[in-house]
Order: structure tokens, then C-alpha cells, then sequence
């Protein structure tokens, strides 16, 4: 168990909050918003390199972006930190109209110039999520001239190729399209790097909050921007890494934390009953999945590929291990995105997935290992995939290990099979449509190292599918190809879509206006009110 004191004592780094009363209070800290949930997924908190769900959520507490999804309408974008924009005939050039109000927590005025070295400086680090903006065509030899700020408050951004508007706001609504304080971050660059070093473990935005402190693991904590025009409720945010359910549903009703984010379904059902606790769900814009890497000979057969898919219990692993938390989900856009389709193609079927290995050669089966994160509900879903595959033939060997350990190992195509989960970076199709589909180049020298990447996944059809796609500009046909990409998936991927989750978080005694949304960005710290 956290104590409080250990969890006070891990806030030092900045101004004192008034805290000395905790021990003799039955709840967590007056202005202290206390969450507790599985937060070994962090690898970076610079914007220019985050790409995990947990340093996603803060990073869109920390800072503004041009353009937001519309939190009453996911399928359109909304106005951040630019109030509006005007797009040219041809559709090649947006001129961004920024707010004059918006401040950094070094109190400076955020400003056009601020926004495009933000642009400029993702494009020109190119770490992994760099793809979002440098699919539109910026690289680091054009991208300066390309996005500018031609006023304080006027950013132009000039396409060198047209793409459906709605794409490229949809891309520039993503982490990567954070807006940080050029003058900090380059008063911290080494070598070169544009300040990446030191934003890993720090933010420079404008948003409700600021970084504080990270133990890896361990905590996050963030403290209110001074200058925030954002009107804020908890002058300080405070996320342990808890990662057993039964943990922080002990913490929940001892009044040790204030939000639980990781409830089993048995513990959910619990806090629903609980006069006490508030629960509130969303489903998210994400898709829980088994990865074949094609670098394994076996999995070069298509038929090994559908057996596979064809020997899952998907409907036994929602109902019994992921109720309340998870549904059926068989295609890599979950319900909810632009474009995503209905139906469950597969199902259970040892006899057909038998066939099919025995068509592939393999009657006998073979031996795989499977990585997977180690927290529930994975574990679980783990062994039932292990118990299916047995079933038919394939003998699986799991290797458990923490988010970042698996997510780091599949980045470097090392896996064979790996149960995995994606999150859309913006409300656009083309989003999860390219990161499954799309792979120009299989050579670790690839400009694009997502998903398809990353399995060794090469269509050239699908690959040119999705750049066509996102340059559609009628809606009705973007979206049939859309779906037509999906059922070739189904078919050809070396991706078994298995669940989309549904996430929950549970709101202690008196807490409230904590929400929870298919991206990070709707989930907003500052919003949540304490009695």
C-alpha cells in the first residue's frame, strides 16, 4: 500500500501544496488529484517522440495543438490553439489564425513562431511518430520553408502535394502536433538534438499543466501552469503506477487515491454497487491484436496466417476474461472511427484451422513464442490464446514482460508472435489504415516503421490503397475504400484483430468530471472537481 506520505514526499520538486494535513484527513489531499493505473508504457515525454497511450494523456493536459477532435463529435476537429483557418482553392495552403491569449508556464505568449519550429522541429528529429506529418510531404529539407509563421499570430502551412483537409487536420491534431516553447527547448539542445535529451523527461507547453516529475514505474507528477487561461480544479496531478486491480480498488475505497483506472470487470461490478464510487466508460479508438512476424518462415504462408485466426475463442475471451471491459473487434478500426465495418467474420473453428495448417504444410504443427504485456487482462488473454493454438498444433511459449520491454522489442522486429494493442494517433481512417497496411519499404531504413513495418508486412496493392485513400475527396468513396481495405486485411494481414476495450474509470467518494474518451486528448485533469 502507497502510503500518504510517501506519496506527498514524491511531490518536493516544485512549490509545496499545502499537504501537512493529509495524514489526519480521510481523503487524499485538498488540490492533490490522485489516479492510480498502469503506467509502465512511458518512453518519452517530448512530443516530437511520445507514441505511448499514458505520456499521451498527460502530454494533452501539458499542451495545445492547432486543432483538436471535437470532443461532442469525434469525426470533426475543433479549434485549439488556433481559433481558425482559411484553406486555399487549390487546397495546398492553411493559414492558421492563432489565439492571442495563450501562455506558456514561463508566462511567455505562445506564438506563430513557437508553432512552426514545433512542426519543424518533429519533422526534423523524425523519431517514430514523425511519419503523421512527414506523410504529407515535409522533410527536413523543405519543411522549414513549408510551415511558417508569416505574423505572431499567423502560422501558413503549404502542402507540396493535396490531401483531403479533413486528413491533414486530423494529423496535426496528434501529440506529434504539440506546440512547445522554442526558446526553452532550444536553451536545452546537446549536440544538436533540438532539446530531445531533456523534453524525455519534462514538458514545454501551454497547456492546464506542466511536468514535474517521473520516476519510471513509479509516479508521474504534474503541477498547474501559472499562466493557464484554463480554469483548474487541482492545482496538482498525481499518477502512481498501481498495475494490480485489487490494489487500487483497496486504495479506492481506503481513500488513498482519488481515481482508479485499471478495474478488473468482478471489480467494476463492485464499485457500480458502491453508493460511493461513480463509474464512467468510452469506448476507446483502440484494437487489442496478435502480430505474426513475417520474418518467421511460417508465417509467410497465408493459410498459417488464417488458421491462426480461425483457432481464436474471441467470443469466450470477451465473455469470460474481458466482460465489461472489452468487445469483439475484428477489424484494425475499431467501432466508433470514420469508416470502420460491422460483422465477425471469424470464429472458433479447430477443424478448419487444422485444414488450413495441414494445406500450409504444417499437419504437425510447430512451436512459436508470444509476447505480451505483463498486466491483466493480457495475462489472461495470454493463456487463452496459448490453450486455442494448442488446439491446433501450435505449441506456444509466453514471454511476459512490461509494456515498454515489448513494445521496444517488436519496434525492433525481433518477436514471432506478440498480443499487442494499437490507439488511433488522430480521428481519421487513414491513421489505423496505415499503420496496418501501409509499408513502402521493409528496410530498417524506412522512413515509415509502423505496424505493417514492423511484421514485415509488404502489399504493395494495400500500400497504395492507403495513399489513395487519403487523398479521396469524395467522402463516399474514401470510405468504400476504406471497407475494402479492411476485408483484405482480414484476409492477407498478418494481424489477428481480436477486441476493442472499452475504458473505465472509477471516481472515489466525492470526486467528479472525470472523463474518459477514444483518444487521450478528451480525458482533461483540469476538469475533474473534488467535494
Amino acid at each position: 500500500m502507497i502510503s500518504r506520505r510517501a506519496l506527498v514526499a514524491t511531490a518536493t520538486a516544485t512549490a509545496a501544496l499545502p499537504v501537512a494535513s493529509w495524514h489526519a484527513a480521510a481523503a487524499t489531499p485538498k488540490g492533490v488529484l490522485v489516479i492510480v493505473k498502469q503506467i509502465d508504457d512511458i518512453v518519452s515525454f517530448d512530443p516530437a517522440q511520445s507514441f505511448e497511450f499514458t505520456n499521451g494523456e498527460i502530454n494533452a493536459n501539458c499542451y495545445h495543438r492547432l486543432v483538436r477532435p471535437d470532443p461532442k463529435d469525434a469525426n470533426k476537429v475543433a479549434p485549439d490553439l488556433a481559433t481558425s483557418w482559411d484553406v486555399s482553392k487549390d487546397g495546398l495552403e492553411i493559414t492558421f489564425h492563432l489565439q492571442e491569449k495563450a501562455k506558456f508556464a514561463t508566462g511567455k505568449t505562445v506564438t506563430a513562431e513557437d508553432a512552426a519550429f514545433s512542426l519543424q522541429r518533429a519533422v526534423i528529429l523524425n523519431k517514430t511518430p514523425a511519419f503523421i506529418i512527414t506523410q504529407l510531404g515535409f522533410n527536413k529539407e523543405n519543411v522549414e520553408k513549408l510551415i511558417r509563421a508569416t505574423t505572431p499570430n499567423t502560422l501558413v502551412l503549404t502542402l507540396p502535394q493535396p490531401w483531403a483537409t479533413s486528413f491533414v487536420l486530423y494529423c496535426l491534431s496528434a501529440t506529434v502536433g504539440s506546440i512547445v516553447e522554442k526558446a526553452v527547448v532550444m536553451a536545452h539542445d546537446e549536440k544538436g538534438d533540438l532539446g530531445n535529451a531533456w523534453m524525455q523527461t519534462r514538458t514545454a507547453g501551454s497547456g492546464a499543466y506542466q511536468l514535474t516529475s517521473w520516476q519510471a514505474s513509479d509516479r508521474v507528477i504534474c503541477d498547474v501552469n501559472p499562466h493557464s487561461s484554463v480554469e483548474v480544479f487541482n492545482k496538482r496531478v498525481v499518477m502512481r503506477h498501481v498495475p494490480d486491480p485489487s490494489a487500487q480498488m483497496l486504495m479506492l475505497e481506503k481513500q488513498d487515491t482519488d481515481v482508479a483506472r485499471d478495474l478488473t470487470p468482478e471489480l467494476l461490478r463492485k464499485a457500480r454497487a458502491n453508493k460511493d464510487f461513480t463509474v464512467t466508460s468510452a469506448g476507446l479508438g483502440r484494437v487489442i491484436y496478435i502480430a505474426m512476424n513475417m520474418a518467421t518462415p511460417e508465417f509467410q504462408k497465408p493459410a498459417v496466417r488464417q488458421a491462426i485466426k480461425w483457432a481464436l475463442d474471441y467470443d469466450g475471451i470477451a465473455t469470460n476474461i474481458t466482460p465489461d471491459t472489452h468487445v469483439v473487434c475484428q477489424s484494425f478500426l475499431p467501432a466508433g472511427l470514420p469508416g470502420a465495418v460491422p460483422g465477425k467474420p471469424f470464429k472458433r473453428d479447430v477443424a478448419k484451422a487444422k485444414a488450413l495448417l495441414a494445406e500450409a504444410g504444417f499437419a504437425n504443427g510447430f512451436e512459436m513464442t508470444l509476447d505480451h504485456f505483463n498486466q491483466p487482462p493480457y495475462n489472461d488473454i495470454a493463456q487463452a490464446l496459448q490453450a486455442n493454438l494448442k488446439d491446433i498444433g501450435i505449441k506456444v511459449t509466453l514471454l511476459p514482460g512490461e509494456s515498454r520491454q515489448v513494445i521496444t522489442k517488436t519496434r525492433a522486429r525481433t518477436h514471432q508472435l506478440a498480443l499487442l494493442a494499437w490507439g488511433t494517433d488522430y480521428f481519421d481512417p487513414n491513421s489505423n489504415t496505415q499503420a496496418f497496411l501501409a509499408n513502402p519499404d521493409d528496410s530498417d531504413a524506412s522512413k515509415l516503421k509502423i505496424l505493417a513495418w514492423r511484421s514485415h508486412f509488404v502489399d504493395a496493392e494495400l500500400t497504395a490503397m492507403v495513399e489513395q485513400a487519403a487523398k479521396e475527396l469524395d467522402t463516399a468513396k474514401r470510405m468504400a475504400m476504406y471497407e475494402s481495405m479492411q476485408r483484405a486485411a482480414q484476409e492477407r494481414a498478418p494481424f489477428a484483430f481480436m477486441l476493442q476495450p472499452i475504458a473505465s474509470a472509477v471516481m472515489g467518494k466525492g470526486v467528479s468530471g472525470f472523463v474518459v474518451g477514444a483518444v487521450a486528448d478528451f480525458t482533461k485533469y483540469s476538469a475533474v472537481k473534488k467535494a
